[in-house]
């Protein structure tokens, strides 16, 4: 989920601030903390918990109708 994220993210076919962005990182992290459960990774746990919260964020930054300014935007103002 993660990687296929990325790549339609490459293709241009997702943007960074969509809410599907955010959903399919946290997915995609939340998923991977599960199958640790079977084979524990302290440093793998760490990435992917730290992975699922900043998703997380960005999805309450969505609801809250929060829009990132691109550096396009930022060098005119």
């Amino acid at each position: 989920m993660v990687v296929g994220c990325y790549l339609f993210l490459q293709l241009r076919r997702l943007a960074t601030e969509s809410l599907s962005y955010s959903l399919l990182n946290a997915i995609g992290a939340a998923l991977i903390l599960v199958s640790l459960s079977v084979e524990f990774n302290l440093s793998a746990a760490l990435i992917e918990l730290f992975w699922l919260i900043i998703s997380v964020y960005g999805i309450f930054r969505w609801f809250r109708g929060e829009r990132v300014s691109t550096s396009r935007e930022s060098a005119v103002d």
